[in-house]
């Protein structure tokens, strides 16, 4: 699994003109997923992001946890963060998993994010054509990379 992390002060996604979901400071999660991930990757991930040190303290240090913080959470599914641009200028996306394996996952790893985090955990929609705004905080930007564990 691939996820972008950004840590935002507001953050929306937009579909057929309508918002659909929308968040206010948080972290808005770009996820992608491939046929070798597992749901231990899920579990590494979702205890990752929770806990990812990267909200101010009353000292101006990133010190605090989403869960610290008390911020909300928005995903969004995005099966381009596997695309592969070795060869020629269109990009291949024959790592990212199909819906039948990715949509469970998907579901999956924003049911256990939502427990973690102990809210709701809003969602776009697997799939849609979405319009994603968001106001970045810092900016701060993070990528992660299961495959990357150790």
């Amino acid at each position: 699994m691939r996820a972008v992390i950004q840590r935002v002060l507001k953050a929306s996604v937009t579909i057929n003109k309508e918002v659909h979901s929308e968040i206010s400071q948080g972290l808005l999660l770009f996820v992608g997923i491939e046929d070798l991930d597992t749901e231990q990757d899920i579990d590494w991930l979702v205890a990752k992001i929770v806990n990812l040190r990267i909200f101010s303290d009353d000292k101006g240090l990133m010190n605090k946890s989403v869960l610290d913080y008390g911020g909300d959470i928005l995903v969004v599914s995005q099966f381009t963060l596997f695309a592969q641009t070795k060869k020629g200028n269109r990009p291949s996306f024959i790592r990212a998993s199909k819906p039948d394996i990715a949509i469970p996952m998907y579901q999956l790893f924003c049911q256990k994010l939502s427990n973690c985090l102990g809210k709701e955990v809003k969602e776009g929609i697997f799939g849609a054509d979405m319009q994603v705004s968001l106001v970045n905080d810092g900016p701060v930007t993070i990528w992660i990379d299961t495959a990357h564990k150790e």
